[in-house]
């Protein structure tokens, strides 16, 4: 600013002062005519901004309402509730987007168009698997096929759900393996909920092993000591009584399976270790061998495949 002061001082120099000093101060100008003239538009965005913050709290109030069951919408599930709100609050997020575009600085120009469609192109792009998790997530949340903490069978994973989110889901085993699937992959796959069928108080879940005995063994014997292992079963219940099925007619032996109901889905793994234990106790006190005899020579004189000591 110095020089153009020095400038101004002598007439034959004057222009060039003027002509320095407004390309000084036109820039600032301009910047504070451009703030002053684009007020009325900040305020607009501020009211709109302010307009959506209260519509997503008031939706966000009556969507708690319902997650925790203080208000009950006939047909609409508690859990639908937060993923509901979830899409609304993005829908409603977008459209505020579109509303304040126009009043945004620059959004006419080339460059920022440009910019956008660039932007919304790298996104679409780099986001198809994300896209199609995210859609398949939203699809198994209107389902319903399992809830946190069941017990289901996904592919070859079984486990309980611990985790569920936009995009993949967590399951973790008998064996505390925590397994991730894709949502995708659950849409693709077929599904088992053990919990939703222990649950069930018209059916409940259906617990069935088989074991293989020779025809020489009465058949009406086999079933009743299957029945007899199932009735000593811990978790196994009474009502509806177990059945038992003939499942195959060999060449050498016949396929029993007993078949128990239960409402304990996490404690499978334990119901039928104890289930194949009491088999193994109650046809080794009737002295009926659990074998299939594939082969036909006599076996008079042959040691029975039972335990010396079945106690």
């Amino acid at each position: 600013m110095g020089i153009p002061l020095l400038l101004s001082v002598f007439s034959a120099t004057h222009d060039i002062a003027e002509r320095l000093f407004g390309y000084a101060v036109n820039p600032f100008k301009k910047i504070l005519y451009n703030v002053v003239h684009y007020i009325p538009n900040l305020i607009t965005i501020i009211i709109i901004v302010l307009i959506f913050k209260y519509l997503i709290r008031g939706l966000r109030y009556f969507a708690n309402e319902i997650h925790t069951r203080k208000m009950v919408v006939k047909g609409f599930y508690a859990d639908w509730a937060m993923p509901t709100f979830n899409i609304i609050k993005t829908l409603l997020y977008v459209f505020m987007f579109i509303i304040i575009f126009p009043y945004l600085p620059g959004s006419n120009t080339p460059i920022f168009q440009g910019v956008s469609v660039f932007v919304g192109v790298v996104i679409s792009l780099g986001s198809t698997s994300l896209i199609g998790n995210a859609v398949a997530g939203l699809v198994l949340t209107y389902m319903r096929p399992f809830q946190v903490g069941d017990r289901i069978k996904i592919g070859d994973a079984t486990g309980n759900v611990i985790e569920r989110t936009p995009f993949v889901t967590r399951i973790r085993t008998p064996k505390n393996e925590e397994i991730t699937i894709p949502n995708s992959s659950i849409m693709s796959a077929h599904t088992i909920n053990y919990t939703a069928a222990a649950e069930n108080n018209s059916h409940h879940l259906i617990l069935h092993t088989s074991v293989t005995i020779g025809y020489d063994s009465p058949w009406r014997q086999v079933h009743d000591l299957l029945l007899r292992a199932a009735d000593r079963t811990a978790m196994v219940l009474k009502e509806p009584q177990p059945f038992v099925l003939q499942i195959t007619l060999n060449d050498f032996h016949i396929e029993y399976q007993i078949n128990a109901f239960t409402d304990q889905a996490n404690y499978m793994p334990k119901i039928y270790s104890e289930l194949h234990q009491n088999i193994q106790d109650t046809f080794s006190e009737a002295g009926v061998e659990i074998m299939s005899p594939y082969y036909i020579s006599e076996r008079d004189g042959n040691k029975l495949a039972l335990p010396d000591n079945p106690s």
